[in-house]
Parts: structure tokens; C-alpha cells; sequence
């Protein structure tokens, strides 16, 4: 399950945002959505591809679907750009990769299969709301 990626640059979009400005939203936005169990990881110190980790569950594929379209939605425009996304909601785990944030969108028995919060258990936590 673990994929490497290389740090990209987000600076040639219009809002220049930091990593962590860049999280906070992406946090706000999927409580908008009634995500649950919403974890921002600082993983700097521990990671070499990111800085920021958000991880979040949905009730239902329809709502872990809504969860990351209200994201993607969030950043069109202004702000960082979509690089790479991986999973689909039939699966259970959606990746959204933003450059210094990745997104982790899960559906609630897939998420306790991971376990990704125990995996990065030594990030720092910036946020929980459950």
C-alpha cells in the first residue's frame, strides 16, 4: 500500500498557500461534509514526500465521494493543484495528493483495516475532531 512520491510545487497556482494553510482548509472542508474522525498529521519530520497528512472516514461511498468532490472543489480555482489521486470509493480509501498535503478518505471498516493513524502514530496531531 505504501507509494513514494516526490514533493511537487504548488507555488504556480494563483493563491499561494502553505502546506499547513493548505491542510487547515482541506480539514474545514470535510467537516463541512460530516467527514468523521478527522486526524491532520504533521509528518514532517517523519516523511520525505509530504508534509501534512488529513485523514478522514465517510458513513458511505456516496459521502466519502461528496467528501473529496467538496475538496477538489475547494482548491479549482485558487489554490494548489490536484497531482495525483489514487483509489476510487469502491474500494474504500481515497488518496488525494496536493503536493506538501496528501488526503486519506476512507470508508469506516477500510480504515480500521489500515490503521493509518496507528501507522504514522509518531506524526504530530494538529487537529482531531471525532
Amino acid at each position: 500500500m505504501a507509494t513514494c512520491y516526490n514533493k511537487l510545487s504548488y507555488h504556480d497556482r494563483s493563491l499561494s498557500l502553505n502546506g499547513e494553510k493548505v491542510a487547515r482548509k482541506i480539514v474545514e472542508v470535510a467537516s463541512d461534509k460530516l467527514a468523521e474522525d478527522i486526524v491532520l498529521l504533521d509528518v514532517r519530520e517523519l516523511c520525505s514526500f509530504a508534509d501534512y497528512f488529513v485523514i478522514c472516514s465517510g458513513e458511505s461511498k456516496r459521502q466519502t465521494s461528496a467528501i473529496a468532490d467538496e475538496i477538489d472543489k475547494a482548491f479549482h480555482k485558487k489554490g494548489p493543484k490536484l497531482k495525483h489521486k489514487e483509489g476510487d470509493v469502491e474500494s474504500g480509501w481515497l488518496l488525494l495528493d496536493y503536493g506538501d498535503v496528501i488526503v486519506h478518505i476512507f470508508g469506516a471498516d477500510e480504515r480500521k483495516f489500515y490503521k493509518l493513524d496507528k501507522l504514522w502514530s509518531k506524526a504530530k496531531p494538529l487537529v482531531r475532531i471525532e
